[in-house]
């Protein structure tokens, strides 16, 4: 595929946080793009906004006209995420299109720029939208696809004015191994997607791929403790090549003091709370130096970075009520988000209300989701969200209560729990999940806005 050629683009699934932001790539490249969802959701919305056509009908007949042969000026993108039997799908197919991964595309983009490719079973996209903000906030500018909406540009793509790219690398389904970085960031390697991997082992060595595909004179970053031999390690809790020290909280912000062999920055304020987004922002940073980037410019930027849409985001924060919403779906996301919370309000109940995401995923670390979620004083959980996965007997919301060892817990079906924070209307709310909780978001705010605190 030759990207100069390409002036027509159809993308199946184009909902999708990877997938929108290729959409808003080519269309700023002056394509015409189109696609097909399943659902529309605010992200369709700002979508069809900015121009591009969006079809919620899995219909032959609703692709476009250009689309009825193949071109050399054509695309199509689709995801793994699309069910086999797409009417859309296989037409396009029949029709003797070329499909490309979101990945693959990705790849070839980025083949041609200077990539910092940030990879981790959760934290990249944190990670990666710092690095972005650096980058943009210090004038050193870049491109970035993101895997999350960001505070500061409320987008999932950047368009920069020179040949750097920042990208999230996504270790599902082995996509990153499309990419050959010339900065890589591992965040982690946590055991996940173990519905594609089968077990750790095959992660594990996954990431060891994408970690040997840097290109020659690049460098490698990795939190210090992973099975990686070779790089530069970082840690927030003990001494390493990149390191944070003297973490403390003031004012309801983080602040604290990077090291490495050259370069010490003391007293940065992080943007946004959590000991884990200190260890990210120690990645950012060492990845910034290696740019060449002025210290004091790194710590202007983080200060000033806002994180990334459902990345721990205050969705109420008044004197009645402090409500937050993050996208944490493993067990060790969950123990970050919910050890940020009660160390930023140690004198206040936490409420947690989570929604399980894919029955393989709920299975898997059933033990490790049960043993986080005692760390509430409250504890509602919503029905397993299964996104591409069938049932599995036996696999429920119910048996990770069954787990839980703090007594104040319940099951509640999605369209219950208005009327449950209405009755008990919680001083410290945390909705967490990756599925479809985000549509609670809204109207809890409007509730706790509008009632007492018990």
């Amino acid at each position: 595929m030759e990207l100069n050629a390409i002036r027509q683009v159809y993308l199946v699934g184009i909902g999708g946080i990877g997938m929108s932001g290729l959409a808003r790539y080519f269309h700023r490249r002056g394509c015409t793009v189109s696609g097909y969802d399943r659902t529309s959701t605010t992200l369709t919305d700002s979508l069809i906004a900015e121009g591009i056509s969006v079809t919620f009908t899995d219909a032959e007949a609703e692709l476009p006209a250009a689309f009825a042969s193949p071109g050399d000026d054509k695309l199509v993108i689709y995801t793994p995420a699309i069910p086999k039997d797409s009417a859309i799908l296989n037409t396009l197919i029949n029709r003797g299109f070329q499909l490309y991964k979101r990945s693959q595309v990705l790849g070839i983009i980025s083949k041609s720029m200077f990539t910092i490719a940030v990879a981790g079973t959760h934290g990249k996209t944190t990670t990666s939208s710092m690095v972005a903000h650096i980058l943009k906030d210090t004038g050193y500018d870049c491109s970035a696809f993101l895997g999350g909406i960001t505070g500061n540009y409320n987008t999932n793509v950047l368009f920069g004015n020179n040949n750097t790219l920042v990208v999230e690398a996504d270790e599902y389904d082995r996509s990153f191994l499309t990419l050959y970085p010339d900065i890589a960031i591992i965040t982690s390697m946590d055991a996940d997607h173990l519905d594609i991997y089968g077990d750790k082992d095959h992660l594990t060595e996954s990431f060891r791929m994408f970690a040997a595909q840097l290109k020659s004179g690049g460098t490698l970053i990795h939190r210090k403790g992973l099975p990686l031999n070779e790089g530069l390690a970082y840690s927030a809790t003990e001494p390493a090549d990149a390191f944070a020290e003297h973490i403390r909280i003031a004012g309801g912000d983080f602040y604290f003091d990077f090291v490495n062999s050259k370069t010490r920055i003391p007293d940065i304020r992080l943007g946004i709370p959590g000991k884990h987004n200190v260890e990210n922002a120690v990645a950012a940073i060492q990845a910034a130096l290696l740019l060449d980037i002025d210290p004091q410019k790194i710590k202007a930027a983080l200060g000033s970075f806002k994180g990334v849409k459902r990345r721990f985001e205050y969705i109420v924060k008044t004197d009645e009520h402090i409500y937050i919403d993050d996208y944490a779906h493993h067990p060790e996301e969950l123990r970050a988000c919910i050890t940020a919370v009660k160390s930023l309000y140690p004198g206040k109940k936490l409420t947690v209300i989570f929604q399980p995401h894919l029955f393989t995923r709920t299975r898997d670390f059933a033990a490790g989701f049960s043993e986080v979620l005692s760390l509430a004083d409250k504890l509602i959980l919503l029905p397993i969200y299964p996104a591409r996965e069938l049932p599995i007997p036996g696999v429920t919301s119910a048996m990770l209560l069954d787990g839980v060892t703090i007594p104040d817990k319940k099951e509640l079906n999605k369209n219950e729990v208005e009327a449950y924070i209405k009755q008990t209307s919680p001083e410290l709310l945390l909705t967490v999940g990756a599925g479809d909780i985000d549509t609670l978001v809204e109207p809890l705010k409007h509730l706790l806005n509008h009632v007492e605190a018990h």
